[in-house]
């Protein structure tokens, strides 16, 4: 299955999904986006940013090495930070890091309206497909 196919199959499967797209944060580079609107560029390419920033900012990076020090992990490709579900106004947004591929996220935008149980469920189901694509 393409990347965009998988794409288009895990927003039509996630509740209120309105965006989704595909971020390489060692490139900052959003690899694959559907939206139900068009967007700029530039909007699409500060999301690819900030999802990096999430994942890999140094504050981010420093807790992490602080935990694997603390537990006595020399593991240099292992990350604490899995999802991160952030609540708009208006809208959920989940960042979801890779789990074959850790440098690369997922980025769900839904309707603040929909069952946050139902869209984590759903997006942990759809992340397998969306790897496999790539």
């Amino acid at each position: 299955m393409s990347l965009d196919r998988a794409l288009a199959t895990a927003q039509s499967s996630v509740p209120e999904c309105i965006a989704i797209g595909y971020v390489d944060m060692s490139t900052g580079m959003l690899l694959g986006v559907k939206t139900v609107d068009s967007h700029p560029s530039e909007v699409l390419d500060l999301v690819a940013a900030a999802t990096a920033d999430l994942f890999q900012g140094p504050n981010v990076t420093a807790i992490e090495q602080t935990f694997k020090k603390a537990r006595g992990l020399a593991l240099d490709n292992y990350h604490y930070f899995k999802e991160i579900i952030v609540f708009s106004d208006n809208l959920l947004h989940v960042f979801t890091r890779g789990k074959k591929y850790n440098n690369h996220a997922t980025v769900y935008v839904c309707r603040a309206s929909a069952n946050i149980g139902m869209v984590i469920a759903k997006t942990r189901m759809a992340h397998s497909s969306i790897e496999d694509a790539v």
